[in-house]
């Protein structure tokens, strides 16, 4: 059995699980530690709390790669009723709800 190596370690459950997804149809082997811990959180030691994410040794750089990919931000863009600037993954402006307008941020 090849060595694993852990690449993150969090408590949230969520976005290991969608961390996990995306490096398994990357063809890259992935283990979740700990998820079972979360159960016990308010009785458990904080760092005991945590979800670990472990990947083979030979594909933590692919892995590494992976991961950096979802840290791209797109363009922000800018609500053409309050002109509010927003983040690329909203599609509604977060201040007054409108639809996100074609006009990117600089």
């Amino acid at each position: 059995m090849e060595e694993r190596r852990c690449m993150l370690t969090d408590g949230n459950l969520l976005e290991a699980h969608t961390w996990k997804g995306l490096l398994e149809i990357s063809g890259i082997c992935v283990e979740l530690k700990g998820e079972a811990l979360l159960g016990g959180a308010g009785e458990l030691p904080v760092g005991v709390q945590n979800v670990e994410l472990w990947v083979k040794i030979s594909q933590y750089d692919l892995a590494c790669k992976q991961l950096a990919s979802l840290d791209s931000k797109g363009p922000q863009w800018v609500c053409v009723n309050c002109h509010e600037v927003n983040e690329s993954s909203f599609e509604l402006c977060w201040n007054c709800t409108s639809e996100q307008c074609v006009k990117k941020y600089p």
